[in-house]
This record gives C-alpha cells, sequence and structure tokens, in this order.
C-alpha cells in the first residue's frame, strides 16, 4: 500500500505538472495552417504503411509503371476568400488574433540628414522571416495587440498604435543583423552599438510601386532615381519605429525573428495599393521577370508577382487562442468547415500543442502503468503472505477452534472470526501504509524540487487514499477467507486433541 500510494502520488502529481505547463505554456502555441501540409491522419498512414509492405521482390518479368506523386501525403490548401473570412468571423471570446502571412515586398526611402536613401530590406520569397522582415499578428477587433503584449517586452517606445507603426525585435543579446541596420540606413559596424533613442522614432516613407518602378525603354522595370520627389510624393505614407521589442525570457512563443516587425494590415495596405500597379499588370503578363528580364517558370513568376504585391493569399495563417480550453473549440471551427466541403477542398491545419500534450501524455501513462504494474506484483505477493499468516494462525489456534466447536460455533460463526480479523488487520494497515505514504510525500517533493525546481510533484488525494485503504481491506479478507474456511472445517474432537 504504501509502495502504491507513492506511485499514484507520483505519477499524479507529474501529470499535474504537465498539465499545468501544456495550459500554460502550450496555451500560447498557435493553430498554424501552410498553404502545403502533410495529411497524416491514422488511415492515411495506415495505407502508406501497406504499400510500401506488400508484394515486394515479386516473381515476375515485366516492369511496374509507379507514380509517386498519386501516393502523396502532401495536401495543398486553398485559401479561398471563403475560406478567410470565415476565419475573420471566429469569436474573439476563442481566438485573439488572426495571423495572414503574406509574401510582399515594400518599397521604402528614409531621410538621412537630408539626404534621401532606399531601405533595401530584402524579402525572400519562401521566407521573409529570414532576412530581417517578418509580420505580427493583430487582434480581430484592430485596437490592440495581445501577440506582442504577450511575449515580448518593450525595451524602448511604445507597441504600434496603428498599422504605419513598425518595431525593431532584437534578440536576447539586444543584437540584430549588421545587413539589416545598414539597410536601415545605421551607419555601424560589426559589434557596433546604437542608442535604443537614435532607433525609435526614425521614419521610414513607403512608396507605391507606380512612384518607385520605372519602366526603360527595353519593356522592363527598374527603381527610379528621383527619390527626393517619392519622398515628398502626397501618395506615400509615413512608417515609423515606435519600439524596440525582445522576447521575454518565458514566453513560449517567438516567432518573430530580429529585424523590421510590421502588422498583417500593413501588409494588406500594401497589396491594396500594389494589386492595380504597372508593374504587377506587367508581370502577370510577361513569361519573364520584369525586372531582370530572365526567363522564369510558373512557380517563380507566382511568387514575383507576390512580392510585388500583386496576391493577396497569404502562404502561412496562425490562430492565436485566448487560452487552453479555447484551443478546442477553435479546433472544432476549422472541423465545422472541413464538414461541409469536399476532401479535396478541405483545409489542413497544424496543432502542435496537441501534438505536445498526446505525446506527453502517452509517455506518463506508459509510465504510470509500467509503475503500477511492479506496485501489483508487490500486492500478489502480499496477498500470498496473508494467506500465509492466516494459514500459520490457524494452525496456532486449533484447540481454540475446538474450544469454540464444543461450545456450539457454526462453520461460519468459525470463518466470520477469522474474516474479522483479517478485516481489521487490512484497515488498520492501509491506514498506516496510507498515512506513511502521505508523510513520505514531503521529502520525495523537497528532493524532487532540488533537482527540477518542480513543486509539489509528489500529492496523495484523499480519494486514492480511501480506494487505497479498501483495496488493501479487500485484499487482506480474500487472503485470510481460505484459511478461514479451512478452520471452518476442522472436527471439534481432532481440535481439543491438540497440544
Amino acid at each position: 500500500i504504501i509502495g502504491i500510494a507513492v506511485i499514484l502520488s507520483l505519477s499524479v502529481g507529474f501529470q499535474d505538472q504537465i498539465n499545468q505547463y501544456q495550459q500554460d505554456a502550450l496555451s500560447e502555441y498557435p493553430i498554424m495552417i501552410s498553404k502545403q501540409t502533410a495529411s497524416l491522419d491514422p488511415e492515411t498512414l495506415q495505407t502508406q504503411m501497406e504499400s510500401l509492405t506488400s508484394d515486394l521482390y515479386p516473381d515476375t518479368n515485366t516492369v511496374v509503371a509507379y507514380d509517386t506523386s498519386a501516393n502523396s501525403i502532401l495536401h495543398t490548401n486553398e485559401f479561398s476568400d471563403e475560406y478567410l473570412e470565415y476565419l475573420q468571423n471566429i469569436d474573439p471570446e476563442i481566438c485573439n488574433s488572426v495571423g495572414l502571412s503574406r509574401i510582399v515586398g515594400m518599397n521604402l526611402v528614409r531621410d538621412d540628414e537630408s539626404v534621401k536613401e532606399l531601405v533595401s530590406l530584402s524579402t525572400n520569397s519562401s521566407n521573409t522571416m529570414a532576412t530581417g522582415l517578418s509580420t505580427f499578428p493583430v487582434s480581430l477587433d484592430g485596437n490592440s495587440h495581445p501577440f506582442l503584449e504577450s511575449n515580448y517586452d518593450i525595451l524602448a517606445g511604445s507597441f504600434p498604435q496603428d498599422e504605419f507603426d513598425i518595431v525593431l525585435v532584437v534578440n536576447n543579446k539586444n543584437q540584430v543583423e549588421l545587413s539589416t541596420l545598414k539597410a536601415l540606413g545605421f551607419d555601424v559596424e560589426n559589434n557596433g552599438e546604437i542608442n535604443f533613442d537614435d532607433i525609435v522614432g526614425t521614419e521610414l516613407k513607403l512608396i507605391d510601386n507606380n512612384d518607385y518602378y520605372v519602366q526603360t525603354p527595353y519593356g522592363s522595370y527598374m527603381p527610379g532615381t528621383d527619390l527626393e520627389a517619392m519622398y515628398n510624393d502626397e501618395d506615400s505614407v509615413t512608417l515609423t519605429i515606435s519600439g524596440i521589442i525582445r522576447s521575454k525570457e518565458d514566453s513560449a512563443v517567438s516567432l518573430l525573428t530580429p529585424g523590421i516587425a510590421y502588422s498583417d494590415h500593413l501588409s494588406q495596405y500594401v497589396i491594396d495599393h500594389a494589386m492595380d500597379s504597372d508593374i504587377v499588370a506587367a508581370q502577370k503578363e510577361a513569361d519573364y521577370n520584369v525586372l531582370t528580364m530572365e526567363s522564369i517558370d510558373e512557380a517563380t513568376k507566382s511568387q514575383l508577382v507576390s512580392y510585388l504585391g500583386g496576391d493577396a493569399s497569404p502562404y502561412l495563417i496562425t490562430l492565436f487562442p485566448n487560452d487552453f480550453e479555447s484551443k478546442d473549440q477553435i479546433v472544432a471551427y476549422l472541423d465545422a468547415y472541413n464538414d461541409s466541403h469536399s476532401e479535396e477542398d478541405k483545409v489542413v491545419y497544424t496543432d502542435l500543442a496537441a501534438a505536445i500534450t498526446s505525446m506527453t501524455q502517452g509517455i506518463m501513462d506508459g509510465i504510470t502503468l509500467v509503475l503500477i504494474a511492479f506496485a501489483g506484483t508487490s500486492l500478489v505477493v502480499s496477498l500470498i503472505m496473508i494467506c500465509i499468516i492466516t494459514y500459520t494462525s490457524v494452525l496456532e489456534r486449533t484447540k481454540e477452534i475446538g474450544i469454540l466447536k464444543a461450545l456450539g460455533a457454526r462453520k461460519k460463526d468459525i470463518t466470520r472470526v477469522f474474516d474479522a480479523e483479517t478485516c481489521l488487520l487490512g484497515v488498520f494497515s492501509g491506514l498506516l501504509g496510507v498515512a506513511i505514504a502521505y508523510l513520505l510525500t514531503f521529502p520525495i517533493n523537497s528532493v524532487i524540487y532540488s533537482m527540477t525546481e518542480l513543486s509539489n510533484v509528489a500529492t496523495l488525494k484523499l480519494s486514492h487514499a480511501l480506494i487505497l485503504v479498501l483495496i488493501s481491506t479487500v485484499l487482506t479478507v480474500a487472503g485470510g477467507h481460505i484459511p478461514a474456511r479451512m478452520a471452518s472445517k476442522k472436527d471439534a474432537v481432532e481440535a481439543l486433541r491438540t497440544e
């Protein structure tokens, strides 16, 4: 009982710690929906495994044509206007923000001491975050930034107040890629330092495509050279670095990489103003890169159109739940959309928190079962020992049994005497075992905390204690009942003759 009580207290405590960790940390993990994702449902995995292991080494003289794409587990999500509108209508009570990451470049000019300079923050069409540009989601009402406020500390300035405010993200050493700082117009060398005050408030002009790109006589396009006119153009808008932010030490989700970060709303603003621009129209019609005049394939062309602001379709959607319980409601909301669409039109999402939860829960359940199996073995041994002890007691009290029978005790009376004794033994041993196990939780918790800093891991619940006392009583009575039945069948005369 002591062993099982300690094991139960530890396993329950560890599971409570894991559940608490999941609620505190994993609740911030977003549900992610990318353009291409793996469809890893159990049926698909089973089909894939069967196809790989069946019909091996056939004894034939023919070659079989095999189309690998027919068995691909990759699923392409189509982000239709219907689906994007469906996501925007999600209940704000369960989802604090929806992030739409798009491939779009920005035409920026900075006034550096009366000299206008291009700000060339390069973007990579497959991952804008890798080169100093990333986007952060805003709340569905557009009035707050729960993602930034929950996961980032403001080192200087303030969080963005509107869609034209941007922030500079630094890593945990306050570092930013040198090329990013140089592109922003700061004169700095490797390992050089810049004051926060020199960065906060920096203004950049966002220029429309038609004002930024100029068509050459050869039909190609290139950035214009009259930066003064671009900067002072009434159609340009001002972007301001409103603050410098850094990931919190205890943050579980740090999606922004060091560099400039701006809101999804700014991406949408750029796309809205670039969609009908001359360069976008030219690129859609051409089968070559209108900037370099190089031949390109359809995939590259699509990425280039997106970069120029001609495609509003996101390549990644992130949904941030308000808390751990809300995640299940978001999943149900996404599933409701898929239930009303065909298999090919379904949108497959990735719930990383659910995958981690399932994995850790399975591990803990396995560990608990193994420990309980060891403790159960000790119970079986204890049951055998109770039988032996009770049987020994019967042998030592044979004469007492004879006297009871001579006085008129029936077989069931003799059985009840021994059953009552074993019942009392079971109750008191169970209570003693639970009490000792409870006292052991204090030094166990102290040792675990000193090694892992996890507090109150060993926790013996009252319900578990009562169940263990009941198990102790039942097993003890069961172990002593057979010897008790043997005692009741002894002949009174034979019993009285025993010394």
